[in-house]
Parts: structure tokens; sequence; C-alpha cells
């Protein structure tokens, strides 16, 4: 008789998620509803970039953003109907949101009071991690002290009254995205959480007793990429560090409270659009970084799609990723276990090398006066273009192989990719006009003195140092918008415009002669000399609310070393700031760089905006996840080039543009030698 199999107590699975929301509140409720009928445990809610920006639907500057890469949530009208039939006293809810956290936190808990929820009972976190949205994600509102003081506020009220609540989740997942080695991922979200916690305590709203309590709800949102050995790594050595950190730091003595607690979206930076199917394995490969280890194992996990380089995932894509956790988790015999890496002197060494490396580099930004100072100095951001730079280099040299990309990329026929148009969800443009209809009617149907007397207390507090939380749930409760919210703030806080990293970036490719980009600096010069110009000028324009501006830095420092002189003014442009800047600079080409989905309608305004101007030769190419049938409408709009992620060289890019500047100006092609 074959013995059977011994039986071992299985650990609780992570939280299982799916970050989602897009077009509206009421399909976005639709969307989670259906997802939690599909087995998923937690909530994720993606925000649209007006509401995580603090504009309204109608300001000029959310056109085409609405509802694109998430749900617009404009007043508690929209929260109502994104929540509706949800019970949030049950539910777990991870809400990424930063600038605006304390808003959309009071939207939240006015709904829960309307549901009749124990607040003390409610389960979630608000991201509200401030320093990576001036370094990576771009979607800050205020100067780094007043978003400070807003984080730290709402930090004191939740331990106060919504103690089982993450009021933030210090996410180093876009540093990563960034460009960040595991170092700097691990070194600058540590310091991020120290400032925070230095900050908090500064205030004096939190009792002595009670400081352990603050420490045990710091979470982290991490990233986790295809070098998953090096990955589990990095989860073990943020776990020692903090450890470390909080009991050295801040005096902790009970270890529950100094645990290393961390959600996880892996990857997203390294998914193909070529050979989108090589994704799922990235995936799966990505996943087993957070899971595998016992003592460093991730507390919730969301998953992208396979399709996430082509544009935005549909639900069935959705759910290929949720049953790809189901799997692991119920499957297989992973939770039976204690950590399979204790002991491993392979292990051992590499965490011991890394917490070395992130101590050194911790002591760099001490010495700087903190994370803060070291933002505001440009310093962590250029350390983080360059590092970008790094990647991008070895990925055009092939030393860093990406299959399906550099390597490997002959492919049968993919029936996944068959017809384009329908392997991605496509957001109606019309769901923007309803959005706005709906802000327009929420403000005739409010209490109008009501809502201004709220956001008249909410500035005065902001001017004074009152808690701003108690002033935010009576805008909230007052019928107050997000952007109204957002204005009232800025008015005491002013805006803040985070430094580029750009110039102060080192070189990003080598160039010996016979180099590609050797090649493409002999082309700047001859078009230049052929134009009787110095130099050839690009504008690289971010126009809309697209904070992503990784791609856009890249291609501006390595059009600087090809010798362009490059006008780039940072993110969040209006077209018509691009033209008057590409008109005022007297440039030869316009490089606009758009990943949230708006360059149907903000491309052909800078297009139109230049003909008007009397511009019209001038050429546009454009960059961004653009499916085929949109890049298509672009070039019969005008646009000299559309580039995607399939095109990875960077250098070819730049070459790319010079031919697209000769051809306007009806010089013949010219051919460098590589």
């Amino acid at each position: 008789m074959t013995p059977s199999r011994p039986k071992r107590p299985k650990d609780r699975p992570w939280l299982m998620r799916t970050y989602a929301g897009h077009s509206t509140a009421e399909a976005s409720n639709e969307l989670y509803r259906r997802n939690l009928a599909k087995g998923q445990t937690g909530l994720s809610v993606a925000f649209d970039l007006p509401t995580q920006t603090g504009y309204d639907p109608d300001h000029v500057l959310a056109r085409g953003e609405v509802g694109r890469v998430g749900v617009p949530v404009a007043h508690l009208g929209d929260m109502r109907a994104l929540l509706r039939d949800i019970p949030l006293e049950r539910m777990n809810t991870s809400m990424t949101i930063n600038a605006t956290a304390m808003w959309l936190l009071a939207l939240y808990q006015v709904v829960a009071e309307e549901q009749g929820a124990d607040l003390t009972a409610l389960t979630g976190t608000t991201q509200n991690d401030i320093v990576k949205e001036y370094l990576s994600r771009g979607t800050h509102v205020f100067p780094p002290g007043p978003s400070l003081r807003l984080t730290t506020d709402m930090i004191a009220y939740t331990v106060a009254h919504i103690p089982r609540w993450n009021p933030i989740n210090i996410c180093s997942y876009h540093l990563q995205e960034a460009g960040a080695t595991p170092v700097q991922e691990i070194s600058y979200a540590l310091a991020t959480a120290t400032a925070v916690l230095d900050a908090v305590f500064a205030t004096g709203q939190i009792p002595p007793e009670r400081r352990d309590e603050v420490v045990g709800r710091i979470s982290f949102f991490v990233n986790a990429g295809v070098r998953f050995i090096e990955e589990m790594c990095k989860m073990r050595a943020f776990s020692r560090l903090w450890d470390r950190i909080t009991r050295e730091r801040y005096g902790i003595e009970d270890p529950r409270r100094r645990r290393f607690r961390y959600g996880v979206q892996v990857n997203s930076l390294g998914l193909t659009e070529a050979q989108p199917e090589n994704n799922v394995q990235r995936i799966v490969l990505e996943m087993l970084a957070v899971t595998l280890s016992k003592d460093a194992r991730a507390r919730a996990v969301q998953l992208p799609a396979w399709n996430e380089a082509l544009g935005l995932p549909r639900p069935w894509d959705q759910q290929w990723s949720l049953r790809i956790q189901q799997v692991l988790a119920h499957e297989s015999d992973l939770l039976e276990y204690d950590d399979i890496f204790a002991g491993s002197h392979v292990i051992e060494a590499e965490v011991d090398a890394l917490t070395g490396r992130c101590l050194a580099e911790l002591d760099r930004i001490e010495d700087m006066g903190g994370v803060l100072a070291a933002v505001e100095s440009g310093y962590l951001k250029s350390r983080l273009v360059a590092s970008h730079a790094e990647r991008r280099a070895r990925i055009e040299s092939g030393e860093e192989k990406i299959v399906g990309v550099n390597v490997h990329a002959a492919s049968e026929p993919s029936p996944l990719t068959a017809d384009l148009d329908t392997a991605i969800l496509t957001v109606d443009p019309a769901n923007e006009a309803e959005v706005v209809a709906g802000l327009h009617t929420w403000r005739d149907d409010r209490d109008e003195v009501r809502a201004t007397e709220a956001l008249t207390a909410l500035k005065k507090a902001a001017a004074g140092t009152a808690n701003l939380m108690p002033a935010t749930l009576e805008c909230a409760r007052a019928g107050v918008t997000t952007g109204e919210w957002a204005w009232a703030l800025r008015d005491v806080f002013g805006e803040f415009r985070a430094p580029t990293g750009v110039s102060a970036a080192p070189l990003t490719g080598t160039a010996e002669a016979g180099s590609p980009l050797a090649a493409v600096r002999e082309k700047v010069a001859r078009t230049a000399a052929d134009l009787g110009c110095g130099r050839l000028r690009l504008l690289v324009g971010k126009p809309g609310l697209d904070g992503h501006s990784n791609g856009a830095e890249q291609i501006a420092v390595r059009a600087r070393d090809a010798g362009f002189e490059v006008v780039y003014q940072g993110i969040r442009l209006t077209p018509e700031q691009i033209v008057a800047a590409a008109l005022a600079e007297d440039v030869h080409c316009v490089g606009l760089s758009i990943l949230s989905g708006s360059h149907g309608e903000l491309v052909p305004e800078v297009l139109e905006r230049l003909r008007a101007a009397g511009a019209d030769e001038l050429p546009v190419v454009v960059g961004g996840i653009i499916p085929g049938a949109d890049a298509a409408a672009l070039r019969a709009a005008g646009v000299a080039a559309v580039f995607t992620p399939k095109d990875f060289g960077i250098t070819e890019i730049i070459g790319r543009i010079v031919d697209e500047i000769r051809t306007a100006n009806r010089l013949d092609p010219l051919e460098v030698p590589a």
C-alpha cells in the first residue's frame, strides 16, 4: 500500500486583489462586485488622474483623462456609487491615492458611516506616500512640507479613530518602475518611512504610550521584478532593516509592531508589447519572489495582466491574473511549510550584502538632511534617472536579454493578439461627458452655503496648525468636490513642480567611433549644419495629467547625449503651454509622451494649435501605450511617427526623430554608417 501523504496545516493565504477601476463609479462598482464573486479577497481601487491630482472632471487639465486609468471620484455621490452593496465593515480596501489621500479617506469614512459601519472595524490602506510622487509617479500637488503635514495629520487621526486602518503605504513600487536598483528601492523607501514617523511624532499629536501603534500601522507597497532570487533577498533585507530601525530608532519592543508589513504589485515595467504572452510567465516568476519566503511573505498581492503593455486589461485578463494567485495558494503546497530558505548560505550572503549597501545609502541620505532634502536637491531623482538609463543601455546592447524583444524575436502568430482592437478594454470617450454632467448636477443640488462654509473652515485650518481631517470630513459631508477641496489647499499651500533629474543625469550610452550613438550624433550635427542652426532643438512634452515621466526623461537624456538642445519642462502641461514653448524655443521637433490613454484628445489639439500658429510643418512625434488603431488615426491626423513599448531602442528613436526633421525641412535622407 502506498503511504498516504502527511497532512500539514496550511497558512492563511495573502489577500488577493485586482487593481481596478475605470470609466465611471457605477461601472467600477459592477467590476468590483464581479471580481469579489470570483474569489478576490480585497479591493484595490484605481483612481483616475484628475482624482489623484485634485482636479474636477470639468477642469481643462482633466480633458481626455476622466476615467482613463482609474475611476473618477469627484464627490460623495461618486463614492457612494463606487461602494454600493459592498459592506465596508467586512472589506479590506486598498486605495492607491497620495496627494488627495486625506480627501478620499474622508469620503470613504462618510460612506461607511452611512452604511452603519463601526469605524474601529474598518480595514484597508491609503497609499499616502507623497515622496515617491516627486520621484517617480508624478501625481503630487503641494510642496513637500504641506504634503507631509497632510500625511501626518491623517496618520494621527486614523490611530485615534480608525485604528485598524493603514494610513500610509510607503511605496517603493514606482521607484523600481523609475529605474531603482534593489539598494535604491529599499533605501529610499525606508528613508521615507523614517521621515514620516519623525514628522508624526514631532507634531505632538501622538501620546508616547501609543507610538508603537503608529509604527505598527506603517505598511509598505513594493515591486517585484523577474530576477526573483534577487527580489526575494530584497524582501528579506527590507524586513531585517525595518526591524532594526523600529527597534533602535523608535524603541519598539514588541516584535509584532516591528514586523515589515507589505503588499505588492509585481513589475509592469518589464511587461512587453512584443510577444505579450511571455508576460504570463514573467508575472508568475515575479509573484514567487514575494510568496516563496515565509519569513518575508507579502500580506497582499495584486498582479498585472498579460496585456498591460498594449492597453487597459479586460475583466477576463484580470481574472487570469487572479487565478494565477489562486492556483499557487490553493493547489500547491507552498503554504504548508516554514521558511524554505532559512539557513541557506547563498541567500544569507546576498541579504547581508544588500543590507550593508542599504545602510550606507541611508547614511548618505541622512547626511543630506533626510529624504525631503534629498528630493528637493534633486539627488534622488537624478540617481533614479541614471539607474534607469543604465538599464535601458544594457537592454539596447543586448547585455540584458528580454525574450521576444532583443532576443528570440521570431514568433508564430499569436491568437491572443490576432485582433488587437479587441485584445484590450477601450474606455468610451462619451463617459467623460456623462461624468461632467453628473458633476454639474451635484453642484446644482447641494447646499451651497454649507459647502462654502466648509471650504472656508478648511482654509482657516490649513493656515493654522489644527489637524486637517475634521475640516476635510465636513467638506465631504457638505458636498464639496475633489477639485474644490484641492484648490482650497492650493490657495494656502501653493503648488510644486518636482525636479526632472534630466540635467544632472550622466552620459547614458557609449559614443565610441562606430557605435550607434556616435552615428546618431553625426546625423544630428550634419542636420544642424544643413539647416544653418547651431544645434537641433527638441521639445519633450507631457500633456495632460500623466505623471509617468520615465520614458520622457530617457528620451530627453539620450537626445541631449546625441547633441540635441532639449527643452523639457516636466509633467502636467496643457497643449496650449506645449505649443507656446515650442514656438518660443523655436524647436525643430515636438515629442509628446502619453501613457494614460488621453492621446486621442490631447495630441490632435497640439496639432491644431500648431497649425493655427502657422507652424503646421513642425514635425510632431508621439510615444506611449497606444493601440494600433489609435496610432493609425494619429498618423492620419498629421503625427510624423508613433513609438510604442516595442520600440525599445532609444538611440534608434532619436535617429528616427532626426529623419523626421530632415523630411519636414525637405532635406535629402541622410545615411550615416553605424
